[in-house]
């Protein structure tokens, strides 16, 4: 049983944790809780800790990978991204290809639809539209270099499992990888408060929405890139609607012109 904090393998966790670098680095991260741990694929799993009570709660655990430590609550507490910790967490390997250019997942099977996050701050935002990735079936969501990290421990939590099942890509040159896209054929939509209404918008071909930061929206750089501009209807005093939530209405308004036919709604 693990009990000092300072043990090797405990300190590489919490490095882990805390590095967006050596996770990029070691191209692995944290997860955390029954739920999450339950949803990570039997090639991605590296290393589980543990504690006693949980191992007798969980004893599918003892096998869950080649790795296994038994730590002591004060450890577990230690490593904990959470208030209430459930007395697990595990190192995981990131799936697939996490950077480079976008190009190459253009020709997917379907009609593609892609999220390209532009500068998003809020890890509990970059996990949502991540899960909204899933929902409506999109091809793969790109995330600049300055937004959130999508394997932190927030982002990791509010994606809810769907880290493992939806293609992410990191991208050091945002508008290179925008124009990769257009490239192969994809058309590409901004979210701006100067753009057209994006109700009249035909979204049923090959498409990807630019959604930018929370506070400043679309840098100029990247909007500029768009083919064209969109903007979501909003009554009364509202300026704007926060980033997941605008990411999550646009591809929606795509899933529901790709999948309902015949609909007045």
């Amino acid at each position: 049983m693990i009990s000092s904090l300072t043990n090797d393998k405990i300190k590489y966790v919490e490095k882990l944790k805390k590095k967006a670098s050596f996770r990029r680095e070691e191209s692995c991260f944290v997860v955390e809780g029954i739920r999450m741990i339950r949803e990570v694929p039997e090639k991605l799993r590296r290393q589980l800790y543990v504690t006693e009570a949980a191992r007798e709660q969980y004893p599918e655990l003892d096998g869950w990978c080649e790795a296994v430590e038994t730590v002591t609550e004060a450890v577990l507490r230690k490593l904990s991204d959470t208030e209430t910790p459930q007395g697990m967490l595990a190192v995981v390997a990131m799936p697939g290809r996490q950077s480079g250019s976008a190009g190459q997942s253009a020709q997917a099977d379907g009609t593609p639809l892609y999220l390209v996050l532009d500068g998003l701050q809020d890890p509990g935002n970059v996990g949502t539209l991540i899960r909204t990735a899933e929902a409506v079936g999109a091809t793969e969501v790109l995330i600049s270099r300055n937004s959130a990290d999508p394997y932190s421990p927030k982002v990791v939590r509010s994606t809810m499992g769907t880290i493992f099942r939806v293609p992410v890509r990191i991208c050091e040159d945002l508008p290179g990888a925008i124009r990769d896209l257009q490239k192969n054929g994809v058309v590409v939509y901004g979210t701006h408060l100067s753009g057209e209404e994006f109700y009249a918008a035909d979204l049923t071909g090959p498409i990807a929405f630019l959604i930018g930061n929370e506070g400043n929206g679309l840098t100029e750089e990247v909007a500029a890139t768009a083919d064209r501009l969109l903007r979501i209807p909003m009554e009364g005093q509202v300026e704007s609607l926060n980033a997941a939530v605008s990411g999550s209405v646009v591809a929606y308004e795509a899933y529901r012109q790709r999948h309902v036919q015949n609909s007045n709604i």
